[in-house]
């Protein structure tokens, strides 16, 4: 049972989490996370000394839960092909908030890397935990030697559906994308 400390850190760093994505990192002041998470000012200094360190807190809670999402797949989902198709599924899934606010990682990233490479190496990791696990999906699937370049393949077009469906405003293309994708995969799994 988590402490009422430990439910008060978890608060600010679930505020921060929404609020990095919907504003942006250097969007979000520490009043907006003192304002979002419902917590005294000087409660936000006590666990976080500076916006940097509560990102890497983001981060890290972003990575536990992608590599619990991840670990469940491997258990739940026996066939490759099927676990990369649930991959591509939650573009899908996340259509609103992806065309609000584009994808949770693709877009801190894309904000760091312009003036902020000490922290974009650490962004960088949300991208590392799906690249190593999509590219042991297709090992699997056939492609021992085309594996990481096919996981880059995968997120790349991925991320530019995102893209092209956040500034055209087009849930349509965002569906059209992830079904065009899934083909691509299926053909994949037909010539292993």
């Amino acid at each position: 049972m988590p402490t009422k400390s430990e439910k008060t850190q978890r608060r600010i760093v679930d505020a921060a989490n929404q609020l990095f994505y919907r504003k942006g990192y250097n969007r979000t002041s520490f009043t907006d996370v003192v304002e979002e998470a419902e917590v005294p000012r000087g409660n936000i200094y006590y666990y976080f000394k500076t916006k940097d360190e509560m990102l890497h807190a983001v981060i890290n809670q972003r990575l536990d839960t992608t590599n619990t999402m991840l670990n469940d797949w491997e258990k739940q989902i026996p066939e490759p092909l099927d676990r990369l198709v649930r991959f591509v599924q939650i573009m899908y899934d996340s259509t609103p908030a992806l065309l609000q606010s584009g994808c949770p990682m693709g877009s801190l990233n894309v904000e760091l890397a312009k003036d902020q490479p000490e922290l974009k190496s650490d962004a960088k990791k949300l991208f590392d935990v799906f690249q190593l696990w999509l590219a042991r999906q297709f090992s699997e699937l056939g492609y021992p030697d085309e594996a990481r370049e096919l996981s880059m393949q995968l997120l790349a077009r991925g991320q530019g559906v995102i893209v092209v469906a956040q500034v055209y405003q087009d849930p349509g293309f965002l569906e059209r994308g992830t079904k065009d994708i899934n083909r691509w995969l299926e053909d994949l799994a037909r010539y292993a």
